[in-house]
């Protein structure tokens, strides 16, 4: 008889992917894909939401603050910038671990946010993207009046 493999499935003790885990593998693959140039490195990113605006945080240690390009236009936002190597001679390295060259990522931005009003601050290695909200888009506060 034979049996349909199932990746997902438990066997030999292993624990099952669950459906959370199943749609991040997914995810991974259509980004590796979508990378029109493979041998760029996606750096990570965090992203906050308040009612003022959207604040994004992203890890680019060891990168040179001036060679970071941040460019929004229309409804994307595109970083770029290059980690180079501190050694142009390999010889004599036991293990190399840590990634050079060209980091980019680019994140669709909402309609609520200001494009013209960005802001960009390097710290530590780490860039935060500052987007303000429209005004318009902002929640305001209606004053109840009360009839006597």
């Amino acid at each position: 008889m034979q049996t349909r493999w199932n990746p997902f499935a438990v066997s030999n003790g292993a624990v099952a992917l669950g459906p959370l885990m199943a749609r991040e593998f997914d995810q991974l693959f259509r980004d590796l894909s979508l990378r029109p140039d493979s041998r760029e490195l996606v750096p990570p990113a965090d992203i906050y939401e308040t009612a003022e605006g959207i604040t994004l945080q992203v890890d680019l240690p060891g990168h040179d603050p001036k060679a970071i390009e941040v460019k929004v236009e229309n409804d994307t936002l595109t970083l770029k910038s290059e980690r180079k190597t501190e050694r142009s001679d390999k010889e004599g390295a036991r293990r190399l671990e840590r990634s050079f060259g060209v980091y980019a990522r680019t994140f669709v931005v909402p309609r609520t946010v200001d494009a013209s009003k960005v802001e960009a601050r390097y710290d530590n290695g780490v860039l935060t993207l500052t987007l303000p909200r429209r005004e318009e888009s902002r929640p305001r506060v209606v004053e109840v009046k009360v009839n006597s």
